[in-house]
């Protein structure tokens, strides 16, 4: 009997061995993103890019010998499930995450990634996201403040409106963006009639849009999701609210056109500029990659932000010749203009991207961009 059980342990401890082994064979990558729920299409191009550079790196030999192995958690953009996500995919041994594409999502998961020393990199714009202190965070996109500024001076500047409502949803996200906005136009003088906000996935937004009516704004700055947003836009119509729609980055979706249905035409979007625009060598050719695997472009910008994180992350491990997180942290802090999808790629102490390069965006009849206004 002590011989079978010693034979035993023996072999349980070859198998734990055996399987550890084998797990170290590859780098494990994992998407956090909403892959169901209302923001499925961007969760969904954030995995289809993740994986698709993911066979790109593992075609010319992976990552210092290792094979990428992606594995994803959908966080249906709940902030619940996001947590959840975390400690699924540190228990599955990831060394880096890609997501959430909310705010929200993403600040839910930040402490438990943190704690296990996985790097996260997310498109997340709140600026709280990266004033907790946590090393193991990296933002691919640009802070809300950012934006703020550029959105203030069109708003203030540029169109000259004199009435302006502002309005978000509760979301860290649209709410810390409406904010921004609001301080930023009130710094460049402008003239704030209204500051409302809305639950999202109401649907009906009648109720508030009416209330905003009777203030006779000139503008409404939408700081929600695409969901919401053109939602918004095509009862602002119906209304008869003849102030112009201004949507921030969020709203920049193909699906915003769908909801907002005829309304769209002539709403103004803010963002950096868009996947078509990009004037890269590296863009162009990884959207065609994306365009003949997935027989469709990339939801959004926001796609190509979250690979540009990835690809980030993976040149620090690479530079290092190491695969220790802390390392790669170390040497992102301190990045300056890695080529990237979207443009040069530095990081700031905070983690933050540094630089921005917003556009304004007016949408045509045949649902196409043109553009108004850039700095």
């Amino acid at each position: 009997m002590l011989r079978k059980k010693s034979l035993f342990v023996s072999l349980l401890s070859f198998s734990l061995i055996a399987g550890s082994a084998f797990a170290d064979d590859t780098l494990k990558v994992g998407v956090q993103a909403p892959i169901t729920g209302s923001y499925a299409n961007e969760g969904q191009g954030i995995d289809n890019a993740t994986r698709l550079m993911a066979e790109q790196i593992n075609a010319k030999g992976g990552v210092m010998g290792k094979q990428i192995e992606v594995v994803t958690c959908d966080d249906e953009g709940t902030a619940m499930k996001a947590a959840i996500c975390a400690k699924d995919l540190v228990n599955k041994g990831v060394k880096m995450v890609i997501g959430s594409y909310t705010s929200t999502c993403a600040e839910a998961a930040q402490a438990t990634y943190f704690r296990a020393g996985v790097l996260q990199t997310s498109d997340g714009t709140s600026d709280t996201l990266t004033e907790h202190g946590y090393w193991t965070f990296f933002r691919n996109s640009f802070p809300n403040s950012a934006e703020a500024l550029f959105a203030a001076d069109y708003i203030v500047n540029v169109k000259k409106y004199e009435r302006i409502a502002i309005l978000s949803d509760f979301s860290s996200y649209a709410d810390g963006l409406a904010t921004a906005v609001e301080g930023a136009v009130k710094d460049a003088g402008g003239n704030i009639v209204a500051r409302e906000k809305v639950k999202a996935g109401a649907q009906n937004f009648t109720p508030v849009l009416t209330q905003m009516k009777s203030k006779k704004p000139d503008v409404i700055f939408y700081a929600g999701y695409y969901s919401d947003g053109g939602l918004i836009r095509s009862q602002q119509k119906a209304l008869g609210i003849k102030a112009d729609f201004i949507g921030g980055d969020a709203n920049d979706n193909p699906d915003f056109m769908k909801l907002a249905g005829s309304a769209a035409e002539g709403a103004y979007l803010i963002n950096v500029p868009t996947p078509e625009l990009l004037p890269y060598d590296l863009a162009k050719d990884f959207l065609k990659s994306y365009q003949e695997k997935y027989n469709m472009m990339p939801p959004s910008i926001w796609t190509l932000l979250n690979v540009d994180g990835m690809r980030a992350i993976i040149h620090a491990m690479e530079t290092n010749n190491d695969f220790d997180t802390k390392k790669a942290a170390d040497y992102l802090h301190t990045l300056k203009d890695y080529p990237g999808i979207t443009g040069p790629i530095s990081f700031a102490p905070d983690g933050n991207r540094v630089g921005s390069g917003y556009m304004a965006y007016e949408i045509q009849k045949d649902g196409s961009y043109k553009i108004v206004y850039n700095q």
